[in-house]
């Protein structure tokens, strides 16, 4: 099999950051499927694949029976369940999919899957949301490991972590390697230089010297917001320290009649290239509809180089290239929960003392309970009075994973206009 007979079918799909990027790895598009009107619309502008609109997880929309045995499975999920900048309600959030698409990998087995979200997911308050959906992935027969990785070492001026899972059955995760990390050389100044001048500005040349760094990471918003902005008060400042006013964005570049000391804001082009759709052929691209939603289209949106850099490696795999390895080689670092490990574990409800010494960490009562509180956002975990004190015992998950019952389904259709 060669790299160009690869296949993806690819969920939340977006404006497309992520699909470029898998493309140019070398995998065809089977179906892309995306809740948001205005991205459906710029994947169609500028391809010709399967785009379905509305909620992944409506099976009556689309089939993913029909996909059965993709090479690649992959999305980028929800972020908001996993924001620092929000609630990190994780499983409760009723627009978190990340474990919904795990059983989804069941259900088409794929062999691969790909799946990224912000760095809020890497955080110790989702350790057993995370050792959840290792176990399941195990279960359901793959190998997995996640990683945080950053867009500048990508080619890409700007920071973006982005917290990454890839699963891939054993005989081929032996092939699998993360991409090679390298700090890019490219800044603000040096990727806009052209696009900067292009009016006649005569400050231009002043102000690639000044925008001298790479850019912080650019938030794409949602429809429960107001305007496109470059992010919260501290990215702000950081954007005025790279000489760009971010407190909106512009129709056009700096013209020759600008002043040669005014601070800019930036177009949705040059907002595009920082995300990673650099002036090379390869990445051209075409965002429809009105400044604002092609903003948040960008923003949101997953670097196409980083993409390309994933997906190569998944592709790698795939086709047997490179020496094998033992899985323990290939695998970043261990991530797991001990507290949840024990409660899992464990046949019969356990006592505080019980799960403390199953767990082998020491924590007093107060750490005991916040830890216990924090795991209680996403599991059901079951309480009894005993003699030896109160026992606990792990009932459930309380996540989506394509539950009819379940109450996302309400929840969803109560928000969806705000949604995205």
């Amino acid at each position: 099999m060669s790299v160009a007979d690869l296949s993806a079918v690819e969920i939340c799909a977006g404006a497309g950051g992520q699909s470029l990027g898998l493309e140019l790895a070398g995998f065809d598009h089977a179906v892309a499927v995306e809740l948001d009107e205005n991205a459906v619309n710029t994947l169609r502008e500028n391809r010709d694949w399967k785009v379905v609109h509305g909620d992944v997880a409506d099976e009556d929309l689309w089939k993913p029976g029909e996909y059965v045995g993709i090479d690649l499975l992959a999305g980028g999920v929800p972020c908001p369940p996993f924001s620092i900048a929000g609630k990190q309600l994780g499983a409760t959030d009723e627009r978190d999919l990340f474990a919904w698409a795990v059983e989804l990998a069941g259900k088409m087995n794929p062999r691969a899957l790909l799946l990224e979200n912000v760095r809020g997911l890497s955080m110790p308050r989702f350790s057993a949301y995370r050792q959840h959906v290792k176990d399941r992935l195990r279960d359901l027969g793959y190998w997995s490991d996640w990683k945080l990785l950053h867009a500048n070492n990508f080619g890409v001026p700007q920071l973006r972590p982005r917290f990454v899972l890839v699963a891939m059955r054993h005989e081929d995760a032996q092939w699998f390697e993360w991409p090679e990390e390298k700090p890019t050389a490219e800044t603000v100044g040096s990727a806009l230089q052209d696009m900067m001048a292009s009016e006649g500005w005569s400050g231009a040349e002043a102000w690639v010297k000044k925008a001298n760094d790479i850019a912080p990471t650019i938030v794409g918003g949602s429809k429960k917001h107001g305007g496109a902005d470059l992010g919260p008060t501290r990215a702000k400042a950081a954007w005025r320290n790279l000489g760009v006013d971010a407190m909106g964005v512009a129709d056009a570049p700096p013209n020759s009649s600008t002043p040669i000391d005014f601070l800019p804001k930036l177009t949705t082009e040059m907002v595009a290239r920082i995300q990673g759709w650099s002036k090379h052929p390869d990445y051209e691209w075409t965002f429809t509809g009105r400044k604002t939603t092609r903003y948040r289209q960008i923003g949101n949106a997953f670097p196409p180089p980083v993409a390309r850099a994933i997906g190569t490696s998944i592709a790698n795999a795939l086709n047997r290239k490179g020496e094998p390895k033992q899985l323990a080689e290939v695998e970043s670092e261990v991530m797991h929960d001990a507290l949840y490990l024990a409660l899992k574990n464990a046949s019969t409800a356990l006592t505080e003392k019980e799960l403390v010494k199953l767990a082998g960490e020491k924590m007093d009562s107060l750490t005991f309970e916040r830890r216990m509180a924090m795991l209680a956002r996403d599991f059901v975990i079951d309480e009894d009075e005993q003699l030896g004190g109160r026992a606990y015992r792990l009932a459930g998950f309380k996540g989506f994973i394509g539950q009819e019952d379940h109450d996302r389904h309400a929840r969803f259709a109560e928000l969806r206009s705000r949604i995205s």
